[in-house]
């Protein structure tokens, strides 16, 4: 946090001209209050004390690929919302607070409902998540007192729909709306929509990217991290995560920028496990944007990653690369340093934890972080051309753990954005 802190500071002390004197000047007319309407759109409402967690003591699912029910029965009664996100699809259940006290086993995935996550969500928040195999919506949500007394039960009624209908229940839904401490608030004048992440696997498709000795292909350790660390974001409060693939599948790098714009994102954070020659060399390395390689891998792995997309994106897809040249654009150079401020946070939550290669924050001109007025990064988890790192990446404890510690560094970086008021 540190980290961010000192970049942010700079970037403030380095605005000026135009835009600095446009930004006074809508502060002055409106009183815009910068940070206040920058906080996380599930607003924290003031309370008289803290109220002990509901106890979801029995939980139980019912479900086949069109129709699915879902039953949590708890001590005492919780308040919730729901929500519906894309790409991958969920219904998403934010609650009060709630300890989770049933068997882990008695909720297990079948039919529509292909993964269940639960757990807390931030202060006074929990929240359960419903992974689809596809589109669905609920056709109940509702919480009532059960026949004995002796309780509450949460009823969720999950009924397939289209796309077209699901596309329009993801827009509707509302971001400014929190339950807290069993009471809801409006966040009127707050940020309308959640922190958004574009979590971009890399390669993919026609496309396998680098191979290790043992024939491991980069895209298949991208997506298999990239869905772990969806998972570690999606149980953080007030972030979105937008994936530009959840499947074998093949996306341009124009592609992928246009998946992360349409989103409207906050951050696009691209994972790569590329392939060098120096065997020896192993460990991650946190990449932004800079018109010249900080040093001679760096220049080699973009050279290669923009080369892939010369051999087998044109002919798919084709796409304005002006985008490429605007090299002096004020918007980008304050990007820049957004960008850097998460590769410090990003390197700082992986040290001591993660291996790190020497001078892990290092420069190029990745195609995929050329955006001029998105903060991204680009991930290289390790070095498939090297036996260890190899036999890491396809470890399914260590991918969990790394994708743990990633998300805490976003999280912290969203924290100071929002400080910032950016």
């Amino acid at each position: 946090m540190a980290v961010m802190k000192r970049t942010f500071r700079s970037v403030q002390r380095s605005r000026c001209g135009f835009i600095g004197f446009v930004a006074l000047l809508i502060g002055a007319l409106f009183g815009f209050n910068a940070a206040r309407a920058q906080t996380p759109s599930d607003t924290v409402i003031e309370q008289d004390g803290e109220e002990s967690p509901a106890l979801a003591f029995s939980a139980r699912l019912a479900a086949d690929e069109a129709r699915a029910r879902m039953i949590v029965e708890f001590e005492s009664e919780p308040e919730f919302t729901i929500r519906y996100l894309e790409r991958p699809d969920r219904i998403v259940v934010d609650l009060s607070a709630v300890t989770f006290g049933f068997d882990q086993k008695s909720l297990a995935a079948r039919g529509l409902v292909e993964r269940i996550r639960y757990g807390g969500a931030g202060t006074g928040r929990s929240r359960l998540i419903l992974g689809l195999k596809g589109p669905a919506r609920l056709e109940t949500a509702k919480v009532e007192p059960m026949e004995s007394g002796a309780g509450y039960r949460l009823v969720l009624d999950a009924v397939a729909t289209g796309r077209e209908e699901f596309v329009d229940l993801v827009g509707s839904t509302d971001w400014k709306v929190a339950v807290r401490g069993g009471r809801k608030a409006s966040a009127a004048g707050e940020r309308e929509k959640p922190f958004t992440v574009v979590v971009d696997a890399g390669h993919g498709g026609i496309d396998g990217g680098a191979e290790g000795g043992s024939g491991t292909q980069e895209k298949d350790v991208t997506l298999a991290f990239a869905k772990a660390l969806e998972d570690a974001l999606s149980d953080l409060d007030d972030i979105k995560v937008v994936m530009t693939r959840t499947t074998d599948e093949f996306i341009s790098l124009s592609g992928r920028l246009r998946a992360a714009h349409e989103a409207k994102a906050d951050l696009l954070l691209s994972v790569h496990a590329d392939s060098i020659r120096i065997r020896r060399l192993r460990g991650a390395t946190v990449y932004t944007l800079s018109d010249r390689a900080s040093d001679a891998v760096a220049a080699t792995l973009a050279a290669e990653a923009n080369h892939d997309e010369a051999v087998v994106g044109p002919a798919l897809e084709q796409a304005p690369e002006s985008v490429a040249g605007i090299l002096v654009d004020m918007a980008r150079n304050e990007t820049r340093v957004f960008s850097t401020g998460l590769a410090g946070e990003i390197i700082a939550s992986f040290e001591g934890q993660v291996n790190l290669i020497k001078n892990p924050h290092r420069q190029a001109g990745f195609r995929v972080l050329q955006s001029p007025d998105l903060p991204s990064a680009l991930v290289e988890l390790g070095y498939l051309s090297n036996p260890e790192d190899e036999k890491l990446l396809t470890d399914d404890e260590w991918r969990k753990k790394t994708a743990g510690l990633l998300a805490r560094s976003i999280d912290a970086y969203r924290e100071t954005v929002l400080a910032a008021g950016k």
